[in-house]
């Protein structure tokens, strides 16, 4: 009975974005005739902000921040842990700063939200044309962090199980490398309300824990990225337990 309340609550947010994604973004495709940039960015942020809203009033989804004096004033590229739908979406409702995804260009062929992000300062990338991929993230991503964006890649590419990880690849910290920006690692705990491949949201509590800036300057992209890497999924033994009872305490595994 449980579960059929929680798919009901489901439903019924999914259905609310589904419809509200078609306005909106008829009327952000309608504004990008006018104003581009950070205007542009705040007006679909606007309606990430609503669908969070939603999210925590029907469904119980509530975010939990720590580490939040951590983030500096300065560009800086933000890696976090990869676990759900729910991160994407929250992130810009809690950022100061605009944020620069880096993410496959299929997404923009998602009708209306797809459309809508296309107008917007990210970076999309050809997954398959891996050479041409790094240079367009390396030209772009240096030129909006220079106007005041902040980048964000997810290390692990895809979602992760809870208590699983992926593979961390290096792009973000080989950008950082090349740029002298600092790295900001970030563990999600959002799979306990919303796994991956799933619709069903679960009530509960999303630990988002930020961590503090590790400076590239004088680092390789591979060292940078494991330190990452261990903050990460150390805070994530830390932060959710449960997920990770029998796996030990070595973060690499």
């Amino acid at each position: 009975m449980r579960t059929l309340w929680y798919a009901l609550r489901s439903a019924f947010f999914v259905l609310w974005m589904s419809v509200t994604v078609i306005p909106w973004a008829i009327a952000v495709i309608l504004y990008s005739a006018f104003v581009r940039g950070d205007r542009m960015y705040w007006a679909c942020a606007g309606w990430l902000m609503q669908s969070m809203w939603i999210c925590r009033v029907v469904c119980g989804v509530k975010p939990r921040v720590t580490g939040m004096e951590n983030l500096p004033d300065t560009g800086v590229i933000l890696l976090p842990k990869h676990q759900s739908t729910w991160e994407t979406f929250f992130f810009p409702t809690l950022m100061p700063h605009p944020l620069a995804y880096v993410f496959k260009r299929e997404l923009l062929y998602i009708p209306f939200f797809g459309w809508a992000m296309a107008r917007m300062d990210m970076i999309h990338i050809d997954r398959s044309r891996r050479t041409e991929a790094w240079n367009k993230v390396a030209e772009q991503g240096k030129r909006l962090m220079d106007n005041g964006n902040w980048v964000i890649m997810f290390p692990e590419g895809t979602r992760a199980a809870r208590g699983q990880k992926g593979t961390y690849k290096v792009g973000g910290t080989r950008l950082a490398c090349s740029t002298g920006r600092p790295v900001v690692p970030i563990a999600v705990t959002s799979a306990r309300c919303w796994p991956r491949k799933s619709f069903l949201l679960r009530p509960g509590i999303v630990d988002v824990s930020i961590g503090k800036p590790i400076p590239s300057v004088g680092r390789e992209p591979d060292e940078l990225m494991r330190e990452v890497e261990d903050w990460i999924e150390s805070e994530m033994r830390r932060l959710d337990p449960e997920a990770y009872a029998g796996q030990g305490t070595d973060p690499r595994t």
